[in-house]
């Protein structure tokens, strides 16, 4: 081996090593007040062990990387283990005829299947198992991440029978800093040229003390700034908050093939995952329910037109996600009806009363309102 790859495979190790002698420290020490502090800097040790890491691996040659092209009103990703059902679902609940078979690596690409429901259009895709490691860059994970990362709504699906798949692709997904079901942390952070590190304070912090804050901050690099929490954070939502890399996202969890399981070992996996739902993509049990659920999970509302003294047109709404405004609406219809805006009128749960006047394009639009613009 060239001295030069000696020396990167060696620090690479070094970095690993100390990653996990930090874990185990961290995994032996019972948490209370009083090892608040020092849990808290070795977990900023450890963000900013990863950070290096990761920018080594990514001066790396990357792969091929998948094309994917998005399209419908919302993208939906299928993500779980090898073999657990993506490609019978994908064929069940949308046009795709994604190749399915009895071993693992069935699907090799990114298939793209259309889910036609309410009147949306959605784009739902089969990507490659997901597989341990992942999130280092094993199997391809690295690339399967990153289209998780551009969709609009993640189903994670696992097999009833082996319910870890769960805590597996959870952690594989924190790993990749994709946080799901969850906010990013009420926390403020502007970096100074000067000043040292400033802390304001809006809610009782219970969980962290400004010492520690102070600390990690410093041990992360941040040695002036201008901080502001208004939520009760923890030690990972702070480092959540200083990297700023993170996506935050929707998912459903969706537990398949119950038909192949017994009442003990399906009781057994609701218990464990707690499903969203469960479903057979073989015998399309529940598969409908699931469709109305992606619907629902996607904040989709049907928005109805209606022109100045006819009928609204109730036949082909437009399809937005909330929060949607009339703003938003008149940007869909034409680049030149929010400059010619005038007012408009309201039918629907987001009116008081029918056809009120709407004169403000902040108006915030509900499911199935009806609308009807005027313009200058």
């Amino acid at each position: 081996m060239p001295k030069d790859k000696e020396v990167i495979a060696s620090s690479k190790s070094s970095i690993q090593d100390r990653i996990a002698e930090y874990e185990a420290e961290i995994a032996n020490t019972k948490y209370n007040k009083k090892t608040q502090h020092s849990i808290g800097i070795l977990k900023a040790k450890i963000a900013q062990l990863k950070e290096k890491q990761e920018t080594r691996q990514a001066s790396q040659k990357a792969g091929l990387g998948f094309g994917v092209r998005k399209s419908g009103d919302a993208t939906v990703v299928i993500l779980g283990f090898p073999s657990v059902g993506k490609s019978t679902l994908l064929n069940d609940i949308t046009n795709a005829k994604s190749l399915v078979g009895a071993y693992d690596f069935t699907t090799l690409d990114v298939i793209p299947g259309l889910l036609e429901y309410n009147n949306a259009k959605i784009q739902i895709l089969d990507i490659p198992g997901i597989v341990y490691g992942a999130a280092e860059g094993k199997g391809r994970g690295r690339e399967v991440l990153s289209i998780v990362r551009s969709a609009d709504l993640l189903m994670i699906l696992i097999d009833v029978h082996k319910p870890k798949q769960h805590d597996f692709i959870l952690q594989e997904l924190y790993r990749a800093k994709i946080r799901i079901n969850q906010k990013a942390p009420n926390v403020k952070i502007a970096r100074t040229a000067i000043g040292g590190i400033r802390i304001g304070v809006t809610v009782k912090l219970t969980k962290l003390t400004l010492e520690t804050i102070k600390a990690m901050l410093l041990e992360m690099r941040v040695s002036n700034a201008d901080v502001v929490i208004r939520e009760d954070i923890d030690a990972d939502q702070l480092i959540d908050a200083i990297e700023g890399n993170r996506t935050y996202m929707s998912a459903i969890k969706v537990v398949n093939k119950i038909d192949t399981a017994n009442e003990e070992q399906a009781r057994a996996c609701l218990q464990r995952v707690k499903p969203d739902i469960m479903v057979s993509a073989t015998n399309k049990t529940n598969t409908g329910q699931l469709k109305e659920l992606i619907f629902q999970r996607l904040s989709f509302i049907r928005v109805f037109l209606k022109q100045p003294g006819k009928e609204p047109d109730m036949r082909e709404p437009l399809i937005m996600r909330k929060p949607a405004t009339l703003k938003d609406l008149c940007d869909r219809l034409h680049r030149d009806f929010v400059a010619k805006f005038r007012f408009a009128r309201m039918w629907g749960k987001s009116s008081r009363f029918p056809g009120q006047k709407i004169l403000r394009l902040d108006h915030l639009l509900e499911d199935m309102d009806v609308v009807e613009i005027h313009l200058r």
